[in-house]
Formats: C-alpha cells, sequence, structure tokens
C-alpha cells in the first residue's frame, strides 16, 4: 500500500501561536507561585490537546463569571466576542489574547466596514465561536448563512447596503460561487471581503489534489473543528473513499481492503505526533 501525506498537515500558524503563548504562561519559574491560568472557551478545536492542557492545570471557562479571582485568561484562537472581551475585563483578569492574526484582521475589517452603516451577510456556522466573535464587530446588522440554499431563504432588505465575509476556515469555491451571486444582485454597491485564510485555502486545495490521486482519503483533527469537517468534505465531493478520524485508534485494517493509494491529511488544530501515528499505523497494513 502506497500512502501520501499532505505537506500542508497539521497545525497552521494561528494556532502554533496561540499555543506557544499558552505555554509560555504555563512555564512558571521554580519558587514563585503557580498562576491559575483558563481558557475561555476551548483554546483549539482539538480533545487530545485540550486533554493535556488540562492535566497541566488549565482550565476552561464559557461564562466571565466563572473565572476565578485573579486568574490570567487566555483568548482562544478562534476570538470572542466584543461584549465577552468587556465583561473578562471588569472581572479583574489579567487578560492574553491568543486570537488568531487572521481572524484578528477580519474583526477589524468587519466592523471598519460596519462603522458606515453597512449590513454584514456572513458565509459561516451560526453556532461556531469565530463567527459568534465577528458577528459582534457588525455593530450595523448582519446575516448569517453556511450554504447558497441558505443566502437564497433569506429576506434581506432592498433598502439596506450590505458587504460580504467569510469565516476565515470556510470553503473558498463556495465562497466565489456566493460572491458572484450577489455581485450579480447588488451590483458594484457589494463590498467584498477577502478573510478565509491562506492556510485554509492551501490545505483545501492539497486535499483537492490529494483527493484526486488516491483510492482513499484519510482526514485526522477533532471533530468540532470546522477546517477539519471540510477537509472531509472535499474527499466526498471529489468522490474519493474517505474517513474523518481523531487517533489512531479508530482505523483498522479493514477499512482499507482493497485500496492501493491511500492519502493522508489533517486539519490545522491537529497536532504532528498525532498525525505520525496515523502515519505508522497505516504504514504498517
Amino acid at each position: 500500500m502506497k500512502l501520501l501525506r499532505a505537506e500542508t498537515a497539521g497545525f497552521c500558524m494561528g494556532v502554533d501561536l496561540a499555543l506557544k503563548k499558552l505555554a509560555a504562561l504555563i512555564e512558571t519559574p521554580t519558587g514563585r507561585t503557580p498562576k491559575k491560568i483558563v481558557t475561555f472557551g476551548p483554546i483549539i478545536h482539538n480533545p487530545q490537546v485540550l486533554e493535556e492542557y488540562a492535566a497541566k492545570g488549565v482550565g476552561v471557562v464559557n461564562d466571565p463569571a466563572d473565572i476565578p479571582e485573579a486568574a490570567t485568561v487566555v483568548i482562544r484562537a478562534h476570538g470572542i466576542p466584543e461584549p465577552v472581551r468587556q465583561a473578562i475585563m471588569q472581572r479583574g483578569a489579567h487578560l492574553v489574547d491568543a486570537t488568531c492574526p487572521k481572524v484578528k484582521k477580519a474583526q477589524t475589517l468587519i466592523f471598519a466596514q460596519a462603522r458606515h452603516g453597512k449590513v454584514l451577510l456572513l458565509f459561516g456556522e451560526e453556532d461556531h465561536p469565530e463567527v459568534k466573535g465577528l458577528l459582534s464587530y457588525a455593530t450595523a446588522g448582519a446575516y448569517v448563512f453556511d450554504s447558497m440554499d441558505e443566502l437564497d431563504d433569506l429576506q434581506l432588505p432592498c433598502d439596506a447596503t450590505y458587504f460580504l465575509a467569510a469565516q476565515t476556515t470556510q470553503d473558498e469555491q463556495e465562497f466565489l460561487r456566493i460572491r458572484d451571486s450577489l455581485k450579480n444582485r447588488f451590483g458594484s454597491e457589494l463590498t467584498v471581503l477577502s478573510t478565509i485564510c491562506n492556510a485554509t485555502m492551501n490545505r483545501q486545495q492539497e486535499a483537492m489534489d490529494l483527493a484526486a490521486a488516491v483510492d482513499f482519503l484519510v482526514v485526522v483533527g477533532g471533530r468540532d473543528s470546522g477546517n477539519t469537517r471540510r477537509l472531509a468534505q472535499v474527499a466526498r465531493t471529489a468522490g474519493t473513499p474517505s474517513v474523518h478520524v481523531e487517533t489512531a485508534d479508530e482505523l483498522s485494517p479493514a477499512m482499507f481492503a482493497g485500496y492501493h493509494t491511500i492519502g493522508l491529511t489533517a486539519g490545522a488544530s491537529t497536532p504532528k505526533k498525532i498525525i505520525d501515528r496515523i502515519q505508522q499505523v497505516l504504514e504498517s497494513y
């Protein structure tokens, strides 16, 4: 059996930066009282990474009221809504912002358009934490949709001026189709923001290339990870058999019976050691 591994599989820049910030806080010099460290929401969408930090005493809170006294609060890589940030500050906590720079840029761009009274049309998952954060900067109003069909179902008032943006980990090809549709509808009045991260686009393109070159594609990453789910969707769209797993324990030789070339890719919040372990298991079959 031949194995092809995506070069871009694993941590993106934003995830790597967030975890480095958290790791630096954990390293308490000898003789000092350890800090109480919590993250606001899971710092990234990978359960194995979260388990490791929980074992080191890092807590997770989802409500400013639950922040321990004198705690250091690390904002998750996905960012948080601006009112929540203000509430954390009011608690007197020491705040460390680990928001991905790409998400931070999207927040800034959205706020700049909203200040001119424009209404946001956001291509994203309504319940995703990044999306909730982005919406807080759309001060003139917003509509969220996760597909062209959902967009078509929206009742958009004709007297508003709109701008389009996307969750940073969304499908670029679908975003371009949405852009073209809205351009036909609103013409030059529609402002389009480029907020999909380059790392996301590169991973999706490489997943497409892999799906075309292999008999079966293995996608590794947390099931709560939007960018990982979209990599799995790439394989399904291409018609390539695939499986989305979090760890090597979910694999078995029977899955790959009859397949000769296996592709391996992973989401942007998947640790290298998990990908390496899955590669090792696949190569043993």
